[in-house]
């Protein structure tokens, strides 16, 4: 018997909406990412994108376990000398929470062409309202 390998044309992909309010930020990210990459599918092959699109509502009610947000930082460099600037996960949820999943799923993804092909299917917005209702998402329940 042949080992199945599944082509970029014959992918069908599907819409799945998770509602972050009041989800553990590494429990939605690992979900959205096992998605991302097609894992939860049988036709999983690890070359190619495979995966489904994901909608994550109400990031900016999202929760961190322990002493994380005021602890957990966020880096950045400019490439200058002394360009290194950081914030707090506080203050990254004011500033821009939908951010916060993103980077959170982008590590969870691999670090190359197509992993960054399967981050472009990740849709975050801050509030509960999105605009993919045409593509009929199914919701995605997240274990209490």
């Amino acid at each position: 018997m042949k080992t199945y390998h599944a082509k970029p044309g014959e992918v069908e992909r599907t819409w799945y909406v998770i509602d972050a309010e009041d989800q553990v930020l590494g429990r939605v990210a690992s979900k959205a990412a096992q998605i991302l990459r097609g894992k939860t599918k049988p036709q999983y092959t690890p070359h190619v994108d495979v995966g489904d699109f994901v909608i994550v509502v109400n990031a900016d009610k999202i929760k961190v376990t322990g002493n994380k947000s005021a602890k957990k930082e966020y880096f950045r460099h400019s490439g200058f000398p002394g360009g290194l600037k950081s914030e707090t996960f506080e203050e990254a949820m004011q500033k821009h929470p939908e951010r916060v999943i993103e980077h959170a799923v982008a590590g969870m993804l691999p670090k190359t062409t197509l992993g960054r092909a399967q981050g472009k299917k990740l849709k975050v917005y801050a509030g509960p309202d999105h605009p993919h209702t045409a593509q009929n998402p199914q919701k995605l329940e997240m274990g209490a």
